[in-house]
């Protein structure tokens, strides 16, 4: 899995940034969490970090000092919690476990390692995810066409690429390899935009699962420190992190068991499935059909969530919840509709749209770009032989793949021979030939007699 590096539309104001999170709890119940929870997240955090500070404990835990103060004093009438230091204002205080709190946190410890920012409740994650749903984005012409202004795309393709996201209905984008279609399905990112809140990790059934993950989440940047509210009730919740909304990439290392909660014997936590981590965003399964597992598999599989925007999880318990499967999910495939031969997903498949050759003129202006992006001269005379020379006689299709590919193997030959990179005769057979394989060659040096 990987996320995709593109500038999101920010925001307008650090008030917009703020209002967007939920306000943090100020009592025990307010957090969601039971009593007994918290006392082994606190006690756990203490024996296992050193923290002996009620604002450590505070930040650690993202939680309001009045409410890591009310589970202490809850601990202190346990006897498993006791005062070192009173220090000159009330949060200015430090605690300590007893013998039986340190005995106690040791055996939570080996249940479970967690010790990050108390997690969120499922029924507050599911009423987060659906206000601040990826349907809700109203995608208009105008937009569309901006954010892809920059690309070389058909406007037809441009407009069926919008009406798809708009839709917030499954899409599968189809084509011969090289065709592009990895590369737009991730350029759809320009089109999801705006902030959304999720959690470091939500609690099911007393079970720990990790949901913010720094490798699929992209928290947002704010130039300049927020002001505290003066009113504690006023202030976000810091068990949420404002992000970017995610856009996650899962190719062929894709399998049903990574589609499950993966569960950390040793940590004593799960960890969320990438679906479940691109909730409110984009979700691209690339090359289907290429996965270990056959694409009838991954169907049956997301059937019912592609259907009713929700999925069925499982603890190693045996517990069952629901969480919301809200995305605009994509699948990017080299497969024609009608070699997937399951009509219930294609059903659900509520945009199929093809990923063919470019036009010849379109075909110049990636080449074009390519040349500037790889500091080539351009000369249309070269490219003429290109088309006229290579793709015409060989019956090659003009694929969107090709002059990148092509130019960057011609100035990495420049490099190597210590020749100005530049679209000569022998340059440009050398890429071809190097690109598509010397099939002439092959063939004559496999005939009888051929020297070895």
């Amino acid at each position: 899995m990987n996320l995709l590096q593109f500038p999101a539309t920010q925001p307008r104001s650090l008030q917009d940034i703020r209002a967007t999170l939920p306000h943090a709890p100020q009592t025990l119940e307010e957090t969601g969490l039971s009593t007994t929870f918290l006392v082994e997240l606190v006690a756990k955090t203490m024996f296992q970090l050193g923290l002996t500070r009620l604002t450590e404990l505070s930040a650690q835990l993202c939680l309001a000092g009045t409410v890591v103060e009310a589970v202490c004093l809850f601990m202190r009438r346990e006897s498993l919690l006791e005062v070192t230091r009173r220090g000159q204002h009330e949060a200015d205080v430090e605690f300590d476990l007893t013998q039986a709190g340190r005995a106690r946190a040791a055996e939570w410890l080996t249940r479970s390692s967690y010790v990050g920012a108390a997690p969120v409740p499922l029924e507050v994650y599911t009423e987060r995810v659906r206000a601040q749903s990826v349907t809700n984005q109203a995608i208009t012409a105008n937009q569309v066409h901006a954010a892809f202004a920059d690309l070389v795309v058909p406007e037809r393709l441009i407009d069926l690429l919008g009406t798809a996201v708009n839709s917030g209905r499954p899409i599968l984008l189809y084509g011969p390899a090289g065709s592009g279609k990895t590369y737009l399905a991730e350029r759809l990112q320009r089109l999801i935009t705006g902030a959304v809140a999720i959690p470091y990790a939500i609690s099911v059934h007393g079970e720990v699962i990790r949901v913010f993950d720094a490798q699929c989440h992209r928290p947002l940047v704010v130039d300049g420190a927020p002001r505290a509210a003066l009113d504690n009730r006023a202030r976000p919740d810091a068990r949420w992190v404002l992000c970017e909304r995610p856009c996650i990439v899962s190719g062929g290392e894709l399998t049903l068991e990574m589609l499950d909660l993966s569960f950390d014997g040793r940590a004593g936590y799960y960890e969320a499935p990438p679906h479940f981590k691109a909730n409110n965003g984009l979700f691209i399964v690339d090359d289907l059909g290429r996965q270990v597992i056959s694409p009838r598999q991954l169907m049956n599989r997301w059937v019912v969530p592609m259907e009713r925007r929700h999925d069925h999880l499982m603890l190693r318990n045996g517990g069952k919840f629901t969480i919301p499967f809200d995305m605009v999910l994509v699948f990017s495939s080299n497969l024609r509709p009608a070699q997937l031969e399951d009509a219930a997903f294609l059903r659900r498949l509520g945009h199929k749209i093809a990923i063919t050759a470019v036009s010849q003129a379109d075909y110049a202006l990636i080449f074009e770009r390519a040349c500037a992006a790889e500091g080539i001269a351009h000369d249309p005379a070269a490219f003429r032989a290109l088309v006229d020379g290579y793709h015409q006689p060989q019956g090659r299709p003009l694929l969107a793949c090709y002059p990148r590919d092509l130019l960057h193997l011609i100035a990495s030959r420049a490099r190597y021979l210590e020749v100005p990179a530049e679209l000569s005769v022998e340059l440009l057979d050398w890429a071809w030939q190097a690109y598509f394989g010397n099939e002439a060659l092959i063939e004559a040096a496999s005939e009888p007699g051929s020297p070895s």
